[in-house]
């Protein structure tokens, strides 16, 4: 797969930067994103499309060859180990291949776990 961008400055560009048949499911995987955890902000992290929630990185995602890597870090992957187990995974990856479709709740419900450990973790404010 051929990247005509080689550093994007926005999730947009680097969608657009895709192949045509790829892009609907990056773009797909931006919207569950921001409806999950509207507070989000979008930047570019090691070239790949991430959002930060409350400073920190809540999950990355990206293209590649025969799938899509969505990461959301270890813990994300181990609460939801049962419901991946049709996918391969490592330590902090989780591959969606492009001949299936995406799993719309599952990234639902990671997300949600995500920005949820986040805000526990997160330092509180003083007044």
């Amino acid at each position: 797969m051929e990247k005509t961008i080689e550093k994007p400055l926005s999730i947009g560009q680097y969608i657009f930067s895709q192949p045509r048949e790829i892009q609907p499911l990056l773009q797909k995987m931006r919207e569950i994103i921001k409806n999950v955890a509207p507070e989000a902000v979008e930047v570019i992290s090691y070239s790949m499309p991430a959002f930060k929630f409350h400073g920190k990185i809540l999950c990355y995602f990206a293209a590649h060859k025969n799938h899509i890597g969505f990461y959301a870090t270890p813990s994300a992957n181990i609460f939801f180990a049962e419901e991946l187990k049709d996918y391969k995974t490592s330590k902090g990856t989780i591959q969606f291949p492009y001949e299936k479709p995406l799993p719309y709740n599952l990234i639902e419900k990671i997300v949600l776990y995500k920005a949820n450990e986040l805000l526990i973790s997160a330092p509180k404010k003083k007044k």
